[in-house]
């Protein structure tokens, strides 16, 4: 099957990154994971397929689509930050989607999407400050099967030695998500649906709106939520509050997105406008909110949805032509004593 066009390439600015630390240990202190100070370093993206440009989610990751038998690049860079020379290796591995959001597989595990990245450099020698590119080639084999696959490209430095006690290594690695899916013809729709809106107080006492979000796409949605509220007490109005991670679902999954808010106010009524994103798809909710008491749970008041509408007006109009039907029916019946 011959390789679908390639979009063009846009050239990227700095990007954000996907942290992530792991440590080896077979009895370690703590004091010495905290004396084992992890290296300055990072990875990011290069480039951005023209089509994607509208699209933040890949801004920071590898997002795309393509017909089985493509071939295509992506350009990246390790930096640093440090005033020392690192050395980085450089390599793909596995990750899934599941209850707990986007994994990381340990160390380096394969799978089915791995097998198709081959990158042009598996280490690099970073001198202080400096970086180097790294190119990500991904063949999708002719046969491969329709779906969503998950990886990261990491970049890890390992420490040279074991820490003081001698019972300590350490293994940071950054890395760059890749959410390729693979399928004839266009991209599966992405989209997802807000559920249950309800107010509560986190442990610490600052008041939270949640929303519980099923994700009813064909492709995994990271979420990211704002929330502003308005006309509370006093006429005050708030926000706008962010969250500070982004929520991960699979394709039919479903999960929870939390905001929390700030530490000094009252309880309300509140108007809230709850706005969730993942990349270029976005959906809102609003109603009204007061926040409940600590270790107290409110459900939010929402105002009906354009869907809930238009059904309410469509059983609306459906009654009124039963009625209307009804009362013909009734005229046109004879009365008694009179002839049919």
């Amino acid at each position: 099957m011959p390789d679908r066009p390639t979009p063009r390439i846009i050239v990227a600015g700095l990007i954000a990154i996907v942290l992530h630390a792991a440590v080896v240990a077979s009895a370690a202190a703590a004091g010495d994971e905290q004396r084992q100070r992890p290296e300055r370093f990072g990875i990011r993206l290069l480039e951005i397929p023209e089509n994607r440009l509208d699209d933040p989610r890949a801004h920071a990751f590898i997002v795309d689509h393509v017909n089985p038998g493509t071939t295509f690049t992506r350009r990246l860079e390790v930096f640093s930050t440090s005033s020392e020379r690192q050395h980085v290796n450089v390599y793909p591995a596995a990750a899934r989607i599941g209850d707990d959001g986007f994994t990381f597989a340990p160390a380096r595990t394969a799978n089915e999407l791995t097998s198709w990245i081959t990158l042009d450099r598996t280490s690099v020698d970073l001198p202080p400050h400096g970086h180097v590119p790294v190119t990500a080639t991904v063949a999708v084999p002719p046969t491969a099967s329709r779906g969503e696959r998950y990886a990261v490209i990491w970049a890890e430095i390992s420490s040279a030695s074991p820490g003081p006690s001698g019972n300590i290594a350490l293994v940071n690695r950054v890395g760059v998500r890749t959410y390729l899916d693979v399928g004839p013809g266009g991209e599966p729709p992405t989209t997802f649906r807000i559920g249950e809106v309800t107010a509560g107080r986190a442990d610490d006492g600052r008041p939270r709106l949640s929303a519980q979000v099923g994700n009813t796409g064909e492709r995994a949605v990271d979420l990211e939520a704002e929330v502003r509220l308005s006309e509370g007490p006093s006429a005050l109005s708030a926000g706008p509050f962010r969250s500070t991670r982004a929520t991960t679902l699979p394709p039919g999954g479903h999960g929870q997105v939390t905001v929390l808010l700030g530490d000094d106010l009252p309880a309300g009524p509140w108007r809230f406008r709850l706005t969730l994103r993942s990349g270029r798809v976005s959906r809102t909710a609003t109603g009204t909110i007061t926040f409940p008491a600590a270790g107290e749970r409110a459900a939010a008041e929402r105002d009906p949805s354009l869907p809930v509408l238009a059904a309410c007006a469509a059983t609306a109009l459906a009654a009124a032509v039963l009625l209307v039907v009804n009362l013909r029916r009734f005229r046109r019946r004879p009365l008694d004593g009179e002839a049919a």
